[in-house]
């Protein structure tokens, strides 16, 4: 059983890799995807590789040793960068609904609006608030640990390693409860609004093609977001006094499936970028060819 466990993980894993590697590439060596909504998928694939990277290898080793452990640094650091990623990743999603809305509510001044520089400075944005957001409390009041050392979990998430912490938590559920508001609950009610926006110009097009256009440009981003907020918000509001362990069965979601069907969802139902990757594939079988 184990070794079938393992297998699957790893199959996972490198199927994982592998759709967000494919992804990363067909877009940087494809000029025509050189625009600001394939610009975030691109980070959205670079998430995805390394919060995967940041769980999976230890779910593999855990599984074929016979006691399944982890240091208390690598188990911080687990958690923390976890957090960075995660959270980093629900903002992404929200602008990137940002930038559906400008392209089909506002087509005329979408390369205004979202310019390179504006991309550049969103990116610079979501990675240093998240950074902040999540290593500024432990500074603030380090964790300090008696409460045992065996976590009901498949990795290091924070609400789990709260109940191993000392004495009054009420600081660090404040602090969680403070970053969930700015990384989970206004992001999804801003895409919510946005997409609110985006039905009604949707409505108005007369154009029966030009709707099925715009709906297609927003559907794979829609599954992307209800698949990974809603898993999410379950796991991160569904605590009471205490943690409850059905909840880690949640937290594979978007700990394990959500990074390997990101790239499956965007390049399957994207016909932009199943034609870059078939040129590009065209023109490395002719390159070599020759």
């Amino acid at each position: 059983m184990r070794i079938l466990l393992f297998i699957g993980l790893l199959l996972i894993y490198i199927m994982t890799m592998l759709g967000n590697c494919f992804l990363i590439c067909t877009v940087i060596l494809s000029p025509q995807l050189h625009t600001a909504m394939y610009y975030f998928l691109c980070n959205l694939s670079f998430i995805d590789l390394f919060y995967s990277s940041n769980c999976i290898p230890n779910m593999l080793y855990d599984v074929i040793s016979e006691q399944s452990r982890i240091s208390v640094i690598g188990c911080l650091t687990q958690m923390y960068c976890g957090l960075i990623l995660g959270g980093t990743e629900y903002v992404l999603l929200a602008v990137m609904a940002y930038d559906r809305y400008i392209a089909i509510c506002f087509p005329l001044h979408y390369t205004v609006i979202m310019s390179w520089r504006t991309c550049k400075y969103l990116t610079v944005i979501m990675w240093a608030g998240n950074i902040i957001l999540n290593t500024v409390p432990p500074i603030i009041k380090p964790y300090v640990f008696c409460g045992g050392n065996k976590v009901n979990h498949f990795a290091c998430e924070i609400f789990i390693l709260l109940e191993l912490v000392c004495g009054d938590i009420s600081f660090y559920k404040l602090t969680t409860f403070i970053g969930s508001l700015f990384v989970l609950f206004l992001p999804f009610v801003f895409i919510m609004v946005s997409y609110i926006c985006i039905i009604i110009s949707i409505i108005k097009i007369k154009s029966q093609d030009g709707r099925s256009r715009a709906f297609s440009t927003c559907a794979s981003h829609l599954t992307v977001v209800l698949m990974l907020y809603g898993t999410c918000m379950t796991t991160y509001t569904g605590q009471g006094e205490d943690y409850s362990p059905k909840l880690k069965y949640v937290s594979i979601m978007y700990v394990i499936i959500t990074p390997l069907l990101n790239p499956f969802i965007y390049s399957l139902r994207n016909n932009e970028v199943k034609n870059a990757f078939w040129k590009m594939l065209t023109r490395y079988s002719v390159s070599h060819s020759l």
